[in-house]
């Protein structure tokens, strides 16, 4: 599986303008309908929620992979956000939060889900990948960025 595959071009944030969890939640969710027009902006916001009341999903480094299966759906969806000023995601190393990697997948898909947030944690352990990603002026840039540094072997 490949970031590729579930991450359009239009589902990313080169810029987030949220400055609260709650608010990085809904842009994220926004974008994800303007790139899936069929999903529900409301149900995607309570999805997110209800899993970040079971713990943060801030993994440190400056990086949070918010996600949740959503009835419905029948394939992963994704949308991608950068916040140059940070954000408190509540994450486990007490840092500001920057990068937001939002993941919605079907109700019935705990492997593909799984291997995703698997695949997006490695990726963003890169230290060198994430500063890349902070630095990228466009979404068009963020996107190939992700794009090529998950095709590496």
């Amino acid at each position: 599986m490949r970031i590729a595959e579930f991450l359009s071009p239009q589902a990313v944030i080169a810029d987030m303008q949220s400055r609260t969890k709650p608010e990085v939640l809904r842009e994220l969710s926004a974008t994800l309908v303007r790139a899936h027009p069929l999903l529900q902006e409301d149900r995607l916001v309570e999805v997110l929620r209800e899993r970040e009341k079971l713990g943060s999903t801030g993994i440190g480094e400056g990086v949070a992979i918010p996600h949740g299966k959503l009835p419905g759906m029948t394939q992963l969806q994704a949308a991608f956000g950068v916040s140059r000023a940070g954000v408190d995601f509540e994450a486990i190393d007490g840092k500001a939060t920057h990068l937001f990697f939002a993941l919605v997948a079907p109700e019935n898909s705990a492997g593909v889900h799984l291997k995703a947030l698997a695949r997006i944690s490695r990726l963003f352990k890169n230290p060198r990948f994430r500063a890349s990603i902070l630095e990228a002026p466009t979404t068009a840039d963020i996107h190939a960025l992700i794009i090529q540094e998950d095709a590496r072997p």
